[in-house]
């Protein structure tokens, strides 16, 4: 496996998740601005210093019309008038994938500084028909069809949480303590989408009228937010990280960076997945091999060998596959770390202190860049109220589809 050099994370920004754009009147324009405007101070650098620019979205152009937003680079800086620009999806792994690009950008000597901003508005349609758009990451005609559901994404994890039971039994009273916790945790993010939210005794249980069933075995605090939003994060080379901490009288090793990643992908089909591993321990061994490679990538033996992990909660049943996935337990014994208490903030391994996609919220292209810039911020001590005590070192898991796309990526300081 390939060590390739450590990429920095000068600073990034995040939007507000709770926001819904539409109703202030602002477009996806406005998001972006805003977002681009942010991390470019918080980075404490002139516009004029992005040599690159890389942009995670998934369906803006059936939620706002808008597909071309290489071009806002431009738009909102007149230095990046003629910057390079690309977009890249990869459904709810867009994010990630725009973040690998800058840094194979950035690793062939091409540039030394990059921008990746990722965004998504979705809340300007009702439910259904953002349901509808989203499930444009499953193969239309051929899975989640109309007449086997309501809603494309909560059947899909619902087939997930089958495959689990036939294979190694579960309980779904474990799934509602992932939504439980990951809801507390966002309480204390001043980003979540939720952290106001109040819910009444029995919420996190299966009461039809207090949790109601969206599909399957899905209810509704299983599910990730529909959510507006964009996160950005503005990434260097070791040579311009040096210029850049020398500027600040910073010390290099004090700036977050990327120490590993790891990225594969699968068949779109749900069922050809679940086939493939029909005869092995794990549900997904592509998912395994991402977490397990990006860990060793940075030096690590295995993935609990890291301070805590952002993953990918679109529902509560991706992130109860991720636990097992990462290691955490024997296959199919994911409920043993949540029992056990290790995936809150006060466990040995975190999962989600900002409160992840069902708490924090889930902006499909920014969600990549989030993770990765909510890790930068733990590993720096720049989490605020959700920041988890004694972090150096932290990992991202981020899925596109039924996990077409996986994308992991391990941030840290120090050596």
């Amino acid at each position: 496996m390939k060590q390739t050099q450590d990429i920095y994370i000068l600073g990034g920004s995040q939007t507000d998740f709770a926001r819904n754009w539409q109703r202030e009147g602002k477009d996806i324009y406005a998001m972006f601005e805003e977002a681009l405007r942010e991390a470019v101070s918080n980075a404490d650098i002139e516009p004029g210093q992005i040599e690159v620019g890389h942009v995670g979205n998934f369906v803006g152009e059936l939620f706002t019309g808008q597909g071309l937003l290489g071009g806002f680079f431009g738009q909102v800086f007149p230095e990046l008038a003629a910057l390079p620009t690309s977009r890249h999806e990869a459904a709810c792994a867009s994010g990630s994938i725009a973040i690998l690009a800058a840094m194979r950008d950035i690793e062939a000597g091409h540039y030394d500084m990059a921008c990746v901003l990722g965004l998504e508005l979705m809340r300007n349609v009702d439910g259904k028909t953002g349901a509808e758009y989203l499930g444009a990451a499953a193969w239309k005609g051929r899975e989640a069809l109309p007449e086997h559901c309501d809603y494309p994404w909560p059947h899909m994890f619902d087939l997930l949480t089958q495959e689990y039971d036939r294979r190694y039994g579960i309980n779904v009273d474990h799934l509602n303590r992932i939504a439980e916790i990951n809801f507390g945790n966002a309480r204390e993010n001043p980003r979540a989408q939720t952290r106001q939210w109040q819910f009444p005794e029995g919420a996190f249980s299966c009461d039809d009228d207090l949790n109601p069933v969206i599909e399957g075995r899905v209810r509704k605090q299983d599910c990730g937010q529909i959510t507006d939003g964009a996160a950005c994060i503005i990434l260097a080379s070791e040579a311009r990280a040096k210029e850049h901490a020398a500027k600040l009288g910073m010390k290099l090793a004090d700036i977050p960076r990327i120490k590993g990643w790891g990225h594969r992908s699968a068949p779109i089909l749900l069922e050809t997945k679940l086939a493939l591993s029909a005869d092995q321990p794990l549900v997904f061994p592509h998912a395994s091999a991402t977490l397990t490679e990006a860990a060793q990538r940075a030096g690590f033996a295995q993935v609990s060998d890291l301070d805590g992990l952002e993953t990918h909660d679109c529902f509560s049943m991706t992130e109860y596959m991720a636990i097992d996935h990462a290691g955490l337990t024997a296959p199919g014994e994911s409920w043993k770390a949540v029992e056990d208490g290790r995936i809150t903030r006060d466990g040995n391994f975190p999962i989600n202190p900002s409160g992840g996609l069902i708490g924090l919220g889930h902006p499909v292209g920014a969600t990549g860049v989030r993770m990765a810039l909510d890790c930068a911020r733990q590993v720096t001590g720049r989490a605020g109220g959700y920041q988890l005590p004694n972090v150096e070192n932290m990992i991202t898991f981020n899925v596109g589809g039924s996990t077409t796309t996986c994308v992991s990526l391990v941030v840290g300081v120090g050596q």
